[in-house]
């Protein structure tokens, strides 16, 4: 969770400490807890989210019901948020965390497709994540100054159903 939490300083850095809120992708936990306790540490008016894929939303079911969810389908093209929230980053998420914006498969592939065109970068499905989360709940992050973790290009396009 320690390493995980060295986005947020960079974006600090990048935006002049410009930002209302910091959005991160959400699995097991460790990164988006990295991140709380790195953008908390820093300035606790910037509200933190996560973002997951709504075929794999543990994470929201487990902070929505105040208790960790373990057997949700992860029926996903996000590979890489398949795992199921951890009991350190619940607790730390519990209290740091102001909520969990999913998108669905086509939402996450169009935000790949977006990253890709607009801003020349491969990311792999998981990555895309909380910009696909962004672009789905716009009445959640309207007029903010948003700033969001790229967690990885691990790709393999041939598996991608766009074709």
């Amino acid at each position: 969770m320690a390493a995980q939490g060295a986005g947020p300083p960079e974006l600090f850095e990048q935006t002049a400490g410009a930002l209302d809120v910091v959005i991160a992708p959400v699995s097991g936990g460790g990164l988006l807890s990295g991140t709380a306790i790195a953008t908390y540490g820093r300035d606790r008016r910037v509200a933190v989210w996560g973002a997951e894929p709504a075929a794999a939303a543990d994470a929201q079911a487990s902070l929505a019901q105040g208790r960790r969810i373990t057997d949700w389908p992860n029926a996903t093209i996000c590979d890489g948020l398949r795992a199921t929230l951890g009991e350190l980053p619940f607790e730390i998420l519990s209290r740091h965390c102001a909520g969990i914006a999913t998108a669905t498969e086509d939402q996450i592939i169009a935000a790949m497709r977006l990253m890709f065109e607009r801003l020349k970068i491969v990311v792999e499905p998981s990555a895309a994540v909380p910009l696909a989360g962004i672009l789905a709940h716009p009445e959640l992050f309207k007029a903010k100054r948003i700033g969001f973790i790229v967690s990885g290009g691990n790709l393999d396009l041939e598996r991608l159903p766009w074709q």
